[in-house]
């Protein structure tokens, strides 16, 4: 089959590869869409600690085209969503379900084979059906699913006023999910300007760019001098991870999505509001609970196939199997705006 295969650091070839051995456990997925996560840029560039070589790619949806012979609840033909969280099932965490924790996980497209191919091989108790859902759609539920986990965890009250930092794919999602739980007021954070104005579009009622306007006089401006009653960062930046201190009021609560890729050094003030102001603290990682995979997948999914969540919006670019060496160049220049970058293995 054609796959994009990851040889080290920043070297990826689309080449032929032998095809996995679907086990009695498994299923053989025909990919038919398959997104680029923003890990992934960073695995690839200097992080990768997984067997080489290695074919990348976690967030994806397809066809089933084979299954083993102990495989009974799903059959050849069904439309599903590739769940990549393999959990040991052995450790305290999996045993309470709290499968996001497992202290001994596996990831299809690290440790196993991943999407950026024609076909993928993974345990039949990692998909879940998506039944008409598009598969672009269906590839990015993923990436839902782990916005759901942390609004879900953060427990948004009726009419709160909520700061997003970092208008992404997950920002984004972010900001749709709080809707739904029926947040009053989303202010969208980001130094881009095309970012912000797709908050807007998606319903944040003020955006603010740091880089030109004072962004906690903004947010005292927006929340009446009270500060946000939530903050949730979803960039991964040193510099937004401390700016959730500067915005939430007292009592508040902030929500960590995105990874820390450098050390994360607080300023006196803003470390002090923590304990001044007695804030709540809560990271978020992965996207699972308990019955595996857990209701941030299956709310997903009912949101999406009920309209109440839009997905294709975010996808900005697309690429064959053959091209992925070259969407990770252009996310890497920044030389265009870019959100969800999409993967199609099949061709035409």
């Amino acid at each position: 089959m054609r796959a994009a295969v990851l040889y080290e650091n920043n070297e990826i070839r689309a080449e032929q590869v032998e095809q996995a051995v679907c086990g009695a456990d498994e299923v053989r997925i025909k990919v038919m869409a398959a997104g680029i996560c923003g890990s992934d840029i960073h695995k690839m560039q200097t992080r990768w600690k997984y067997p080489l070589p290695a074919v990348m790619g976690h967030e994806f949806s397809g066809v089933i085209v084979e299954k083993g012979a102990d495989v009974a609840h799903v059959e050849v033909g069904s439309r599903v969503a590739g769940i990549p969280l393999v959990p040991c099932g052995k450790c305290e965490y999996c045993k309470v379900g709290e499968f996001s924790l497992c202290e001994d996980y596996r990831m299809v497209g690290s440790h196993f084979h991943g999407a950026f191919a024609e076909n993928v091989v993974m345990k039949a108790t990692n998909v879940i059906d998506i039944g008409d859902m598009d598969f672009e759609e269906g590839a990015m539920l993923e990436p839902l699913a782990v916005a759901m986990h942390g609004v879900l965890g953060i427990k948004p009250e009726l009419g709160d006023t909520v700061v997003v930092f970092g208008i992404g794919t997950i920002g984004i999602l972010v900001v749709q999910c709080l809707q739904l739980a029926g947040v009053k007021d989303i202010i969208a954070v980001d130094i881009s300007d095309g970012k912000l104005a797709e908050a807007r579009k998606f319903g944040c009622r003020y955006t603010i760019n740091p880089r030109e306007d004072n962004l906690a006089e903004k947010v005292q401006e927006y929340t009446g001098g009270r500060g946000a009653d939530i903050a949730l960062e979803c960039a991964g930046s040193k510099v937004t991870q401390e700016q959730c201190l500067r915005v939430t009021k007292k009592k508040g609560k902030i929500g960590y999505l995105g990874i820390a890729y450098a050390d994360v050094l607080l300023p006196e003030e803003a470390f002090e509001n923590i304990f001044r102001r007695e804030l709540t603290l809560k990271g978020f990682w992965n996207s699972y609970s308990a019955p595996f995979p857990g209701e941030e997948w299956t709310t997903s999914i009912a949101f999406v196939n009920q309209g109440r969540i839009q997905l294709k919006p975010l996808i900005s670019h697309r690429y064959k199997v053959e091209e992925v060496g070259d969407a990770f160049a252009m996310i890497l220049g920044r030389e265009e705006d870019y959100n969800k970058v999409m993967i199609l293995p099949q061709e035409e």
